[in-house]
């Protein structure tokens, strides 16, 4: 049945393609999906997950609706600017999902689907991490339980895109980062340092521009997205795919070529550090010996020809 995994996204762009991905790939079996403020509200994030899985033929995959807000109960912000105020880069098609999120709290569905398969599932958020946070509250035997968490975000040596130092993600709630990484649990970081360099061109728009339903779908909603890139990043029309290589990381379908595990914690200081992703790469004159008790294994190199794979992935559904 392939990796099985349950997909906490904050729905945006990114995080649709990465639905799509994980929704359709023969290799990955999304038993679940929860959702999470950060790139739009939550109730906003939900609707786009279920429309989503609608489009891609999966609306058997329950959807629980969790946090509004960060752990510590402070303000919520939000990257409208990014993902445009649908969250679908202003070109959702506007559709009512046929189906509501299930009764039950993203913690608690993450809680409830790794204890029905211990240590098979895999955990996938690429939004802030508070979801993933109160669940390790609510049963703080889940790093035994799962297979792994495979997380989009953070940075080492690649500028932040808040701050200078950090990413999105983890400082919107670097107080449930903290905790996520300090947690006894093997974890893959997709940070900046390889989603920056994997970018959908206008080569792979095209290609989805020419397929099918989801593949035009998918080509719609980036052309806003593209723009912000070609304004603040790039120079030039281009989308990064940040959350699609966290689910390819935890799915085995990414051609990694350098990930070190390594000692990983999380500044939630509230100084100009905040939401700083640390980790101990010390030991990169000497190959990255082994550090004991280090239990993240940090992406610094992948084979970007995963952009072509999931673009023909999205492009070939019916």
């Amino acid at each position: 049945m392939g990796t099985k995994m349950i997909l906490d996204c904050d729905t945006g762009v990114d995080d649709t393609m990465a639905i799509m991905y994980a929704a359709l790939h023969p290799e990955i079996d999304l038993i679940g999906m929860t959702t999470v403020w950060g790139n739009v509200d939550v109730p906003l994030a939900t609707r786009n997950t279920l429309r989503v899985l609608e489009l891609v033929g999966r609306g058997d995959v329950p959807v629980a609706q969790g946090a509004a807000g960060p752990i510590s109960g402070g303000p919520a912000e939000f990257a409208y600017e990014v993902h445009g105020r649908d969250g679908q880069g202003g070109a959702s098609d506007g559709a009512i999902p046929a189906r509501a999120a299930e009764p039950v709290s993203a913690p608690q569905h993450i809680v409830d689907l790794v204890r029905a398969h211990p240590g098979e599932v895999w955990l996938v958020p690429v939004g802030p991490l508070t979801n993933i946070a109160a669940a390790l509250a609510i049963d703080p035997e889940l790093p035994r339980l799962v297979a792994g968490v495979s997380l989009m975000g953070g940075t080492t040596a690649a500028p932040g895109n808040v701050t200078p130092v950090a990413e999105a993600n983890i400082w919107h709630d670097a107080e449930a980062a903290a905790a996520v990484f300090r947690a006894p649990w093997n974890i893959i970081m997709a940070g900046l340092d390889v989603t920056m360099r994997v970018i959908i061109t206008p080569e792979h728009d095209a290609r989805l521009a020419a397929g099918g339903q989801a593949g035009r779908y998918m080509s719609r909603i980036m052309q806003y997205y593209g723009e912000f890139y070609r304004e603040h990043a790039f120079g030039t029309w281009g989308c990064a795919m940040h959350d699609t290589i966290a689910v390819a990381a935890a799915a085995g379908t990414l051609d990694v070529r350098l990930a070190p595990v390594v000692h990983v914690d999380v500044d939630a200081s509230g100084g100009p550090g905040h939401g700083q992703t640390i980790a101990d790469l010390r030991g990169a004159y000497r190959g990255y010996p082994e550090q004991e008790g280090a239990h993240c294994a940090v992406l610094l190199e992948i084979d970007g020809g995963v952009a072509d794979a999931v673009v023909d992935l999205i492009a070939a559904a019916p």
